[in-house]
């Protein structure tokens, strides 16, 4: 199971569980080890992820955090843990004492549901105000996946990390700025376009009005931007169709069909491929529809399903794997047992179609 996978797998576990957790310690149990293993750490090795770990505050000893990572003998992340029902704005001021006498360049606030990454990117060895990585793990998104995976233990790079922090940090900061200002415009902003616009003195009054003709033009120029990426998308989907339809080099689609002999190579893949998706759905879902310049595998015997082409024909073989825009991929194929190679990658496609 892949870094993805392993993140949606928690993800669910958290929606079905939380309702049940009724402390901090089984937040910890559920949520949050889990989580630190999803990151390839060992929870149970204390030279790894040590619990308690003491951050002495000046005349205050024996201060703990709930757990720090460990690097080459040095503490790198320090984790503050909290029940997942708490809200956890009220509690960054107890990680940041912590960080401040930490020579760890990373803090983490969670409470099993919400994570909170922080750094010290304004002043050193000051934890910033603001985290630079913060997301949902129950509404988590591909690309805060990827910036995550920074984390992983085979991927850390404390540097790398650290160099786009700053970025990721001013680029949430913007987004939160944009919705705000898209939902509730302030005057500097309606201003902004209104003079631009109106040829004459902006009043109290034509600053009312703008500030809802700017709501509207704002909501008319999502919707429109929506509306255009729908259409595009049905448009490649129905060019995609039509390669898939239609067979190439024929003059006729009765002469392409008299050509066509589905051989017993062809017939071993299918086997092969449902054997393969039969872990997500019935076989009974699984079609095939040969060419003449491929053999097409689909899902509910719809062209509009590909889950993957066959080119078995010629002395090379190939497997052609379909990405979420149905943009095909090919790869050589030594036996048709190496179709197995990309059992993630066909299930991966199946996913994509049920969701």
């Amino acid at each position: 199971m892949d870094f993805k996978d392993q993140i949606k797998q928690l993800s669910d576990r958290v929606l079905k569980l939380k309702d049940q957790i009724q402390t901090e310690e089984a937040t910890k149990n559920a949520f949050i080890m889990p989580f630190l293993q999803s990151l390839g750490y060992d929870v149970f090795n204390p030279l790894e992820v040590v619990p308690e770990y003491i951050c002495d505050l000046g005349l205050k000893k024996g201060e703990k955090i709930d757990y720090a990572i460990f690097r080459d003998g040095k503490p790198t992340i320090l984790i503050e843990c909290k029940h997942w029902a708490q809200n956890l704005d009220i509690h960054d001021g107890q990680l940041l004492r912590y960080f401040h006498v930490s020579k760890a360049r990373f803090g983490l606030l969670t409470n099993g549901i919400i994570y909170r990454f922080y750094s010290d990117l304004v002043a050193p060895n000051k934890m910033d105000e603001k985290p630079f990585l913060e997301f949902n793990i129950t509404e988590i998104k591909d690309n805060q996946i990827e910036e995550l995976k920074k984390f992983h233990k085979s991927y850390y790079d404390e540097e790398s990390i650290i160099n786009t922090a700053a970025e990721l940090k001013y680029t949430i900061e913007l987004k939160n700025l944009i919705q705000q200002e898209l939902n509730n415009p302030t005057p500097e902003f309606v201003k902004h376009f209104a003079r631009q616009v109106y040829p004459s003195v902006i009043t109290a009054k034509i600053l009312e009005q703008f500030t809802s003709l700017t709501k509207k033009s704002v909501q008319q120029y999502f919707s429109d931007l929506i509306t255009d990426r729908f259409k595009s998308a049905i448009n490649k989907e129905n060019e995609a169709d039509k390669v898939i339809e239609q067979p190439k080099n024929v003059d006729t689609i009765e002469e392409a069909v008299n050509k066509i002999v589905t051989t017993n190579e062809e017939l071993e893949s299918f086997i092969i491929v449902k054997s393969i998706i039969r872990q997500r759905l019935p076989v009974q879902r699984i079609y095939y529809r040969d060419f003449q310049s491929c053999f097409t595998i689909l899902l509910d015997d719809t062209i509009r399903k590909p889950i993957c082409r066959l080119y078995l024909e010629s002395e090379k073989k190939y497997i052609g794997l379909f990405d979420e825009l149905k943009k095909e991929t090919k790869y050589e194929l030594l036996t048709l047992d190496d179709i197995y190679l990309y059992s993630d990658a066909l299930l991966k496609t199946i996913e994509g179609y049920l969701k």
